[in-house]
């Protein structure tokens, strides 16, 4: 999962597109192609936003590459370049909070007359390190992700057990701790499951 941009611009009440501040990464291409790279990033993005109504979002496919774009009832817009990997809702929740950011820094009366070069806000560039791992700058995707790491531990472990020659059955009828209705439990959903099973 790789972030390589982030963009915050202005559609005015024309639809007309204005840069306000950019941050980009993008080290893992060749030292050659990086100034093309950032060019062909921010046309995309300003196209991209031309292009998105107010109040919505959208996550558009570009080869290998997402973009996702958040243009706000009062003009505002981001846009979040990824590759294909990397989680929508952690996008957008990026989004959100950057353009909230910038919004408190920088109130909407002064969007139609500032210039992207007298804009200071390296809050981007921060934020697209930060978020270039979603399971550390995400809550939600790091409580996923340790949740599906406990499912797959609680897995290994039963089939470790049942690796040794020991089936579950017999654990169930060899247990003291189990009462003999939780044992009869036990066998009825089983019987009842095997019912689904496709041979």
């Amino acid at each position: 999962m790789k972030l390589f941009g982030l963009t915050v611009l202005y559609k005015d009440g024309s639809s007309k597109v204005k840069e306000m501040a950019v941050a980009h990464e993008v080290s893992s291409f060749g030292y050659f192609q990086r100034s093309s790279i950032k060019e062909f990033m921010d046309f995309t993005s300003k196209i991209i936003t031309e292009r998105t109504a107010t109040c919505s979002r959208a996550s558009v496919k570009e080869n290998e590459y997402m973009c996702h774009v958040y243009v706000r009832s009062d003009g505002l817009s981001g846009v979040l370049i990824g590759d294909h990997e990397y989680p929508q809702r952690v996008a957008h929740t990026l989004l959100n909070k950057v353009l909230d950011e910038f919004a408190a820094k920088y109130p909407k009366s002064n969007w139609d007359v500032l210039s992207s070069g007298q804009i200071n806000f390296p809050q981007l560039n921060e934020y697209l390190q930060k978020y270039q791992n979603p399971k550390e700058a995400d809550a939600m995707t790091k409580i996923q992700n340790d949740l599906d790491e406990t499912k797959i531990i609680l897995h290994n472990t039963i089939d470790a057990v049942l690796q040794r020659g020991e089936k579950l059955d017999d654990l169930v009828d060899k247990s003291e701790g189990l009462s003999t209705q939780s044992k009869a439990f036990y066998k009825t959903a089983k019987k009842t499951n095997q019912c689904c099973v496709i041979l």
